[in-house]
């Protein structure tokens, strides 16, 4: 993937945060995936879903998850994979929250209600998280 760039022009950053997204799943899939996620990879050189690559790496790092035979143990490029792949895996669970949100309110929840499901004390509270879950994960996100 190696592309001829002019020294004297900046990179696109978005054309960047896609390139090292790519490569933190690709890196991380290959070294850690394990059951489905690992056939997809085997079979199809489909990487996992960056929220699950975040989580099978936190959880490879912490002991929590035993490793497979053969699975290397986490280093610090897994570490900063990891790491890369954070905002993706929090827009995409932001855009989910929102999703159950919307829901919840057109089948006739009231924000108190739903500040209850979420563990918030107001009905405002719930309001507020909605609008900011909006405005990260609205549709020109």
């Amino acid at each position: 993937m190696s592309e001829h760039r002019d020294a004297f022009t900046p990179p696109d950053p978005d054309r960047e945060r896609r390139r090292r997204s790519h490569e933190a799943l690709a890196r991380i899939t290959e070294r850690h995936a394990v059951g489905e996620d690992r056939l997809r990879w085997d079979e199809y050189r489909r990487p996992m879903a960056p929220f699950d690559a975040v989580r099978r790496v936190s959880d490879a790092a912490a002991g929590s998850a035993p490793p497979q035979d053969g699975e290397p143990a986490v280093d610090r490029e897994d570490l900063t994979a990891a790491l890369s792949l954070l905002p993706t895996a929090r827009a995409e669970f932001d855009q989910m929250e929102l999703g159950v949100l919307e829901m919840a309110k057109g089948r006739g929840m009231t924000w108190q209600e739903i500040a209850f499901g979420l563990g918030l004390g107001t009905a405002q509270a719930a309001r507020q998280r909605h609008e900011r879950l909006s405005r990260r994960a609205g549709p020109d996100a």
